[in-house]
This record gives C-alpha cells, sequence and structure tokens, in this order.
C-alpha cells in the first residue's frame, strides 16, 4: 500500500501551513479593525428604581418595580460572568432568565460579538420612544386588519394620522407623514414596494423532494392577553400564564398582524431565510449573482463551493452568531426594558399609583385612548399568552438573526432578478392571488423578508421598532465578517461578494 497518493499544488506540510495561515490571517483582520464604543441610553443610572431597564422574572412591588437587592444580584453576576453567579440570582417565580451567558461566547469565524457596536437605543422619556410605543398600540389594535385593508380600515387609517403627529417617529414616512401604505413597515430598499409581505413567506418551496404550501397555524380574531393588571404583574414576577392562545383550526397564509406575529412566535432562527434559499434556487442559474465563479465555467458547476450545499449552509451559518452577538448587547450593554413592561408604566402613571416621567406625546395621544376603550387598561395587549422572552429587549434576535441570513443571500444571489408569478394573500388568507403592481425584486423582497421578521415581534407586542432596525444591522454586520473570512478560502477566480446593504450602500468583499 502506497503511504500518500495525494496530488495537488501543495505538499501535505506545505498544506498545512497554507490552512494555519489562511486562520491566522483571518483572526488578525478582525483583531485589527477599531474597536466600537458601547454607548447605553443611560436610562439605568438615571432611574435608581429601575423602571427604564429589563426586570422580567426577578421578583417586583405591586407597581411591577423590581426589588433591587434582586436585581443587584442580576447585574453581580453579569458583572463577573461567574456561571456559580447566576445560580444565586433571585427569581419571582417558575419563569428562567434566558440564557445570560451566551453573552460571553467566542466565535470562530466573523467578528466577535464585543466588535460590533450599536447606537444607543431611546431613553424612557424621549419623543422617539413615545413614538414607538404607540406605535406598538396600534400594531395592537390593528392585529385583525388584512394587509390588503389598510388603506381603507378606519383604525389603519387613524393609525397612520396619530403617528404623523408625533415629532419623532422614525417608522418610514411619505412626505413627512406616515401613511397607509408605510405604515408599520421597515426603512430598507424595497420594504414600501408592494404587498406588505415578502414573496418569500407566501410562495410554496421544496424540501428535498417535497412541497410545501405556506399556509401556517395562527390564533383567533382578538386573542389578546395580558390587558389585566394583576395577570400582567404575576407575568412581571415570572408566574405561570392563566391562559392560553386559542388556535384557529384553519392554516392560513399569511395576511394580517396576528398571523404574521404568530409566525415568528415559534419558527427557528433561520427558518425564513432556508426557505427563501430554497426558492431563489428553485428559479435556476438566472437568479445567482454574476459574482459566481461557475456561470462562466464551460467544464465546471458548483458544488461544495459556490452550489447549493454551500449557499444553504451561509444561509443558516450566521444564526448562533447573529445571536451571540445581540446577546452581548442585550444583557452586558443595554438590558433595555421590554414595551409589556412600559405598558405597566404607563398603567400606573395614568392611573395615579405613580409619576412616571414618560413623554406626554404619547399619555396625550389617540393610540392610548382608543387602547383604553378596548381593553379598559392602558397595559400592551400580548398576542402570545406568555409575552416576552425572559431576555432584555435590545436588539431584537429574530431582526438578528433576519438580518444576518438575507445578507448571506444576497451575497449569492442576483438582487435586481424580478420574481416571476408575484402573489398577494386573499383577505382570509386561504387562497394567492395573482399581484398586479410594480416589479418585486429579489433584493428588495429580502429586504423586506428581513423587516417581515423583525417588525413581526413588535406586531406580537413584544418588540420596539428600533430593536428590530437595529438588529437588522447588527445581523448584516456579523454576515459580512462571516464573508470577510471565508472571502480568504476559495480557490476559484473569485472576484467577491458584492450587494447593497440596509441602508442603501454598496459593499464588495
Amino acid at each position: 500500500m502506497l503511504a500518500s497518493c495525494e496530488i495537488g499544488p501543495a505538499s501535505a506540510r506545505q498544506r498545512q501551513q497554507e490552512a494555519f495561515q489562511v486562520r491566522q490571517e483571518a483572526a488578525l483582520f478582525q483583531k485589527d479593525l477599531p474597536l466600537p464604543g458601547h454607548p447605553c441610553n443611560g436610562d439605568e443610572i438615571v432611574f435608581p428604581n429601575k423602571i427604564g431597564n429589563y426586570s422580567k422574572g426577578l421578583p417586583h412591588n405591586q407597581l411591577g418595580e423590581v426589588n433591587l437587592n434582586a436585581y443587584q444580584d442580576f447585574i453581580r453576576a453579569l458583572s463577573t460572568g461567574n456561571p456559580d453567579d447566576f445560580e444565586f440570582i433571585p427569581l419571582g417565580g417558575v419563569a428562567k432568565l434566558t440564557n445570560p451567558q451566551a453573552a460571553y461566547a467566542f466565535e470562530m469565524a466573523g467578528p466577535d460579538s464585543h466588535h460590533l457596536g450599536m447606537i444607543a437605543p431611546p431613553a424612557f422619556s424621549s419623543a422617539w420612544l413615545a413614538g414607538e410605543m404607540a406605535e406598538l398600540y396600534w400594531q395592537a389594535l390593528t392585529r385583525d386588519v388584512p394587509f390588503n385593508a389598510y388603506d381603507t380600515d378606519p383604525l389603519t387609517i387613524a393609525a397612520a394620522a396619530d403617528l404623523s403627529k408625533f415629532s419623532d417617529f422614525r417608522g418610514p414616512k411619505i412626505n413627512g407623514a406616515v401613511t397607509t401604505g408605510t405604515l408599520f413597515r421597515g426603512n430598507t430598499p424595497g420594504d414600501l414596494v408592494g404587498p406588505y409581505i415578502s414573496q418569500f413567506l407566501w410562495k410554496d418551496f421544496v424540501l428535498g423532494s417535497t412541497p410545501f404550501v405556506q399556509r401556517y397555524r395562527t390564533t383567533v380574531a382578538g386573542d389578546d392577553h395580558l390587558t389585566g393588571y394583576e395577570e400582567w404583574l404575576n407575568n412581571q414576577n415570572g408566574l405561570a400564564p392563566t391562559t392560553m392562545n386559542q388556535f384557529d383550526p384553519t392554516p392560513r397564509y399569511i395576511r394580517n398582524g396576528r398571523d404574521l406575529g404568530k409566525y415568528v412566535h415559534r419558527d427557528f432562527p433561520f427558518q425564513s431565510t432556508l426557505v427563501a434559499c430554497l426558492i431563489l434556487l428553485g428559479l435556476g442559474q438566472v437568479a445567482l449573482a454574476q459574482t459566481n465563479p461557475y456561470l462562466r465555467s464551460a467544464t465546471q458547476i458548483g458544488f461544495a463551493t459556490f452550489g447549493t450545499p454551500n449557499i444553504l449552509d451561509f444561509a443558516a451559518r450566521a444564526g448562533r452568531a447573529s445571536q451571540v452577538a445581540a446577546w452581548f448587547q442585550k444583557f452586558l450593554v443595554h438590558r433595555r426594558l421590554r414595551p409589556e413592561e412600559f405598558g405597566g408604566r404607563v398603567q400606573n402613571r395614568l392611573t395615579g399609583a405613580a409619576n412616571y416621567p414618560i413623554n406626554p406625546e404619547l399619555l396625550n395621544s389617540q393610540a392610548v385612548s382608543e387602547i383604553f376603550d378596548r381593553f379598559g387598561s392602558y397595559l400592551l395587549p400580548q398576542a402570545y399568552a406568555e409575552g416576552c422572552p425572559t431576555h432584555p429587549a435590545y436588539p431584537a434576535g429574530h431582526a438578528c438573526f433576519a438580518g444576518a441570513g438575507v445578507t448571506m443571500l444576497k451575497a449569492f444571489f442576483k438582487e435586481s432578478f424580478i420574481i416571476p408569478n408575484p402573489v398577494v394573500a386573499s383577505d382570509d388568507g386561504l387562497t394567492l392571488l395573482p399581484y398586479a403592481g410594480p416589479p418585486l425584486t429579489v433584493g428588495g423582497e429580502l429586504n423586506k423578508l428581513a423587516a417581515n421578521i423583525a417588525v413581526g415581534r413588535d406586531t406580537a407586542g413584544i418588540h420596539w421598532r428600533s430593536d428590530a432596525s437595529e438588529g437588522l444591522k447588527l445581523g448584516e454586520a456579523v454576515a459580512i465578517g462571516i464573508l470577510q473570512d471565508y472571502r480568504r478560502t476559495f480557490n476559484e477566480d473569485f472576484s467577491g461578494f458584492s450587494f447593497t446593504k440596509f441602508d442603501g450602500a454598496t459593499v464588495i468583499i
């Protein structure tokens, strides 16, 4: 038997050294990037009672203010990073904190979580946050309005008019005003073109040899939770919910906010981008990015590199890294309160139980009065019986993995390619109808997909708009860093990845 049968341009020892050099250069590239700052909004210092910070699952008083000794134990564990210290954080009920130690995890490809920065989220008393909370109230009020009816439904018309009055509302606008055509949409290129929902959440796809129709389980109209104060308070303390979601027996295409919120309730981190990838692969080579080296080969096709296994792998690859980056920001930088927690602050402020410095633009808004008229409280109605998860709000984990996954797909597919035979869901969500309107491109619909996944969590009541918009950017940065490292690993004559970022800028790797 021969000792070695390998052939190729490098000997075993040369290959060993080259492999080491590739990894070393990738590590040095990331190491030499400028270190970002990690600013926060200052609420943790401004408010000694911690009303501006996340505390769900810890013990609280009757106002829903966290027990300060418990909060200090929480901060102590986060400060030391000692696994033993996390076991001494007092809980108020049965709900456990979700994976705070992920904030310390390292990655083997792409940027380290601590090496990525974000802007500070809006402060507790700011007009910016007031606009975001008003939007969440309106999203709760309009969950059952079909997206197709936004232009005519009195509630969505009122929502657009009310949000236009806020001095620092940062959702998309036309001529300085929120319209029914911009309502609850994202700010990325393509978000305002065509239907509210991305084609990648509607079109059929094939998994292996099995075709799938994208009709999903949803909840019934009016299935809202945590609108009573004692129920809300028990939830903040981490007690088990006393109500359950009521499910529609008929699966439906996503046709309203309630359906979208339910989709992002139990999805796995790269589910939407995996499905989008399968749809795009089904379009054939015409949908691949022009930089794919095998489009120019007369004798080869891509497979493990620049082919289906490579592209599918990258669609999922950034999932964990994006969550580690998010968890660092959530627990070690911002500890931003969830919207349901802020809803309790509004309730106690307007009932006279506390005098919290909430911006008057929110307190005097139509959104607040409409919520009280329907639910009898100022709490933010939740689409999920358990309310929000037990980790801080900023950034949204869904936004991070959607931003990362969509960025990977834009690197491999042609953004300008026009999606054939576009569709739109019927108002009852039972059928898909032909869409007639401006052309829908791969790049625009991928951006819209990312916004749908991110903003869908807002629609459910568990995240803020800035959690979504800034989370998309963080996920994008994670994906770009991974692509930068992998760019060095290909043998093909490859000019590099080129695509459009969420801010409209072109990046070349």
